[in-house]
């Protein structure tokens, strides 16, 4: 996750990359939000991958938990280098299982892990770097505790993937050294990217969710090679490739297309009349096709995504309003909460995840 002001930055300066027709993903010419389309019944179900059960289904689960932990966790940087070694990420006291424990006590019912950041540092042994926990001060393997913990506590369980990677160049340009315009993505690099997500759903799968974030890092080929290999693998997954929607709720084709779910990244839905997750676009023969697009608000509980070594963090009555209006206007609410260096949430962010949730059945109730 980048800030606020970066993504939006980076999202306004892309430039669109066209796409082939030949994959069996169409190619966005044009994305139009009909906030008029309330029609859901089967015969006008969206032309895409996903029946429209599945997607209801995501979108009563409501509530989630994102969580940002790794080498940022310990350098201080949101946008890590990447040159920080290894040794660097070591929790002293490390609970996953009370990760998810708290995400369970405070009403969530699904959670997202940044398997890997920016950073390049990965919460896994994989096999196609050395750049790991398992060469780190505490070699614990993260996505598998995680998974484990997500069973335990019966909640489900998704990973986060940054395409925007500082370590591992294979000869790329990321945003760290380049402007945005000038960035560029090797195929090395792409191939190294489809090779962990294969080894992460592989391994520890299957997930409910998986987040591409920094999508616009690829081209739209590479975005169809990434979103297919999930799918190939994964078939019931729902991806996000996060293209931090702005006020309309435009989905942005050439940043993160083909995606299952649109994100409005620190931002709640525009509309008093709720989210409408009807879009209608145009494919590369210039047909119109319907896509059924739900909605997933993340923000986070302090203000800033990874933990910052204060304790700075929003009101549970704050974040109750952005809860309940998410919710009320047809949106998931995945919140974030940042593990601190001992690998442990701080306890000022359960307290006001917990007071939150003893609000919120006090509303409902």
């Amino acid at each position: 996750m980048t800030s606020f002001y970066n993504r939006r930055d980076f999202i306004k300066k892309s430039a669109l990359t066209a796409g082939a027709a030949s994959v069996f993903i169409p190619v966005l010419s044009e994305s139009r939000y009909d906030s008029k389309s309330t029609d859901l019944s089967p015969d006008k179900r969206a032309v895409q991958r996903l029946p429209m059960d599945q997607l209801k289904k995501w979108e009563e689960l409501k509530y989630g938990m994102f969580i940002h932990f790794g080498m940022s966790t310990f350098s201080g940087e949101e946008l890590g280098t990447g040159k920080d070694p290894a040794s660097l990420y070591n929790p002293t006291e490390l609970d996953v299982d009370q990760w998810v424990k708290v995400a369970r006590d405070a009403g969530m019912k699904y959670v997202i892990l940044t398997a890997k950041h920016v950073s390049g540092h990965c919460l896994w042994p994989s096999q196609y770097t050395d750049y790991h926990v398992g060469n780190s001060g505490n070699t614990t393997d993260v996505i598998q505790a995680f998974v484990v913990a997500c069973q335990k506590y019966q909640l489900k369980a998704g990973f986060y993937y940054c395409s925007w990677d500082n370590h591992h160049l294979f000869g790329s340009a990321t945003p760290s050294n380049v402007e945005w315009e000038d960035k560029f993505t090797t195929a090395n690099y792409v191939q190294f990217q489809l090779n962990q997500i294969e080894e992460l759903i592989t391994n520890y799968g299957p997930f409910m969710e998986v987040w591409v974030d920094i999508p616009g890092m690829l081209s739209y080929q590479d975005r169809v090679r990434v979103y297919e290999k999930i799918t190939n693998l994964n078939p019931e997954t729902l991806i996000m490739m996060n293209g931090g929607a702005g006020p309309n709720h435009s989905i942005k084709t050439d940043y993160s297309w083909p995606t299952d779910l649109l994100s409005m990244e620190r931002g709640l839905p525009a509309s008093r009349d709720g989210y409408n997750a009807r879009y209608t676009v145009k494919n590369y023969l210039g047909e119109e096709e319907e896509y059924y697009i739900p909605g997933e608000v993340c923000d986070t509980i302090c203000y800033n995504w990874f933990w910052k070594g204060h304790k700075r963090v929003r009101s549970a009555a704050e974040v109750l309003g952005m809860r309940l209006i998410a919710e009320e206007r047809g949106a998931n609410f995945l919140l974030n909460v940042s593990p601190d260096q001992r690998g442990l949430i701080p306890q000022h962010q359960i307290d006001a995840l917990n007071e939150c949730e003893r609000l919120y059945q006090l509303c409902r109730n």
